[in-house]
């Protein structure tokens, strides 16, 4: 994937995989000035699997796995979710709200959701990542600075910054100067 490739119709990546969550709503206003990178896996620490589709879908198995019990009733959504083999995912058009940073802050303002765009990575906080998660991240990136033009690279941020205490994501196995050459 490169830039020339990704495109945005009507909130939608052009290059990813389309599958709507319900959870999500409309924007208080249409102002998106904010990119949020997340990690997920589940069950924690394992990759591939059908289960983060299912959860941003509310269709998570409790049963399937002892972990799944406490996520099962959760309501939660991402724009995208970037798995390690580069696969790209789309939940929610990028004009809508996805429900994916919870009570967060930055530079004062509450509610990230309300103006940030969510990407996760498929990951922990302590593995690394793969090279084409960051080339694909950097595409995006690229791709959503040009369409929000309010998102720069000082308003991109990880969701342990507007949740410090409560999340760690993306975590230290994540390499911002990695991500960031990516971005020139």
């Amino acid at each position: 994937m490169n830039t020339s490739q990704v495109s945005i119709k009507k909130g939608w990546l052009s290059t990813a995989h389309h599958i709507p969550s319900p959870n999500l709503n409309k924007r208080p206003g249409n102002e998106i000035s904010l990119l949020v990178i997340h990690n997920i896996s589940l069950p924690p620490g394992e990759f591939g699997g059908p289960w983060i589709n299912a959860l941003f879908t509310n269709q998570l198995d409790a049963q399937a796995h002892p972990r799944f019990a406490d996520l099962a009733d959760l309501r939660v959504s991402s724009h995208l979710l970037i798995r390690r083999s580069g696969e790209v995912i789309q939940y929610v058009p990028f004009h809508l709200r996805a429900w994916h940073a919870g009570q967060s802050t930055f530079q004062a303002r509450t509610n990230c959701n309300d103006f940030a765009i969510g990407i996760e990575l498929e990951g922990t906080d302590t593995a690394p990542y793969a090279n084409i998660q960051y080339q694909n991240l950097g595409d995006i990136t690229r791709t959503l600075m040009a369409e929000y033009p309010k998102i720069t690279q000082a308003r991109i941020t990880g969701h342990e910054h507007i949740a410090p205490g409560r999340k760690t994501d993306p975590g230290p196995a994540f390499s911002w100067n990695r991500y960031f050459s990516h971005l020139t």
